[in-house]
């Protein structure tokens, strides 16, 4: 029931914010995303790559780790790593993140209880650790276009067991516009219509376009 008297115009705590929240960037490498077959390659690179500007716009801290990089995997992928040049990567041996100190030791050093994922494979390495977050009382944020697996079906699947679990799906613009959640945001404004003019797709060149016509502090 609701009680009138208690309504508020105050955001649900469940909302990401720039101050309560971690990005975890799980093997986005050459040989995982030659494996992945759930979506096209191409838009999960992008969906990547504005998750990542996303979170460098707002300040968010970010974890950024690879798999096997020498032995198998490759380097993490450079967009990516262009982003955050100075970031340290945690490479692994194991395909649970959450079972390698170090990374787990990177995520404690953030401070923060809300994590905010994505990763290849979505059925290997973002449900291990998704799962294993859970269970240690962190909330999880799983974004499912910077996020992929072998086929739609283990993709998909990989999304509805974390659901179950208890995780939350979301798409990277998603984030970037909780983040903001408000245009009157002056400092962060010309960030996140910056970064959905680069990788925003439609969306994108409708503020390029409302920009030219109305001016240049149309609203996103």
């Amino acid at each position: 029931m609701v009680n009138v008297n208690e309504v508020t115009a105050a955001p649900s705590p469940d909302l990401l914010t720039p101050d309560n929240c971690a990005v975890l960037f799980v093997d986005h490498q050459p040989q995982m995303f030659f494996g992945t077959g759930s979506g096209d390659r191409t838009a999960i690179i992008n969906a990547t790559v504005g998750l990542a500007k996303a979170a460098k716009a707002f300040d968010v801290p970010v974890v950024l780790s690879t798999v096997a990089a020498e032995s198998f995997s490759g380097p993490i992928m450079p967009q990516l790593s262009d982003v955050f040049p100075e970031q340290k990567i945690v490479d692994r041996t194991s395909m649970n993140a959450w079972e390698d100190v170090n990374f787990v030791e990177a995520v404690k050093a953030t401070g923060r209880k809300k994590l905010v994922i994505a990763g290849l494979w979505t059925e290997v390495c973002v449900v291990l650790p998704t799962l294993s977050a859970l269970s240690q009382g962190y909330d999880v944020y799983v974004v499912t276009d910077a996020s992929g697996g072998v086929s739609p079906q283990a993709h998909e699947h990989a999304i509805q067991r974390m659901i179950q679990a208890g995780a939350v799906p979301v798409t990277w613009v998603q984030v970037l516009l909780e983040l903001q959640r408000d245009w009157a945001r002056t400092e962060t404004y010309a960030a996140t219509t910056g970064v959905v003019k680069e990788h925003g797709g439609a969306y994108g060149l409708g503020i390029v376009y409302a920009q030219a016509v109305i001016g240049a502090h149309a609203a996103g």
